[in-house]
């Protein structure tokens, strides 16, 4: 009798990327419990943001640390999502992560650069940092929707194209509520600059979603 190799695929490289993701979220909550606290409560009080704008810092750990928790989750949600429509199973070896990883890094640090820049050349660096600060801020608190969605896409519901959508919704909605509440309260600077602004809309935040929905077409 002749012994039969399984090859048996497991899903032990979403666990880690999923602990890692949980002991960066017990970090922030541990060592900023006041900040994780006022950062829970994000959409229905800008509290956090009115403090973190005084303070005046964009790159503080807390905010570093939850933006590293924001890619990598959202990078696993995307690719969760890219199987689960495509009705493939999950890759033992996460090729499609680590270059989704890697692109959702490059875009944002592109984004954030350019943003800078425009502030710069515009003489307006401070206000631009404060943009900055408050998108990421929605951006991060949409990754812990998406981190709920990868473990019940994981452990709970597989292959759930509803879960997908109900997620993908959400993380939209959420990042739309924060476009529209830094709208507002910028709107003065905004009046004043109207055609900055809107040189500023087309070229840094539709031109990406322009670019990223042509691709996924493609």
């Amino acid at each position: 009798m002749n012994p039969t190799y399984r090859t048996i695929f497991t899903l032990d490289w979403v666990a880690i990327v999923l602990f890692i993701a949980l002991v960066l979220l017990s970090v922030s909550k541990y060592f900023f419990s006041v900040n994780f606290r006022m950062f829970l409560i994000l959409p229905f009080n800008d509290k956090y943001l009115k403090t973190s704008r005084k303070k005046g810092k964009l790159f503080n750990w807390f905010h570093v640390v939850l933006t590293v928790f924001q890619i990598m989750v959202l990078s696993l949600f995307v690719f969760l999502s890219n199987n689960i429509l495509k009705g493939q199973r999950i890759d033992f070896y996460p090729i499609l992560y680590w270059i989704l990883l890697f692109s959702l890094v490059a875009f944002v640090c592109l984004k954030v650069i350019l943003q800078f820049g425009n502030g710069y050349f515009f003489q307006n660096v401070q206000t631009m940092a404060n943009l900055v600060f408050e998108k990421l801020t929605y951006f991060n608190y949409s990754a812990l929707l998406a981190f709920v969605g990868c473990i019940l896409l994981v452990y709970v519901l597989p292959d759930s194209k509803t879960l997908v959508y109900v997620i993908t919704t959400g993380v939209i909605l959420i990042n739309l509520i924060g476009f529209i509440k830094v709208l507002r309260n910028h709107q003065k600077l905004i009046v004043t600059n109207f055609i900055y602004f809107i040189l500023y809309l087309c070229t840094l935040e539709i031109s990406p979603l322009v670019i990223i929905v042509s691709y996924l077409k493609d």
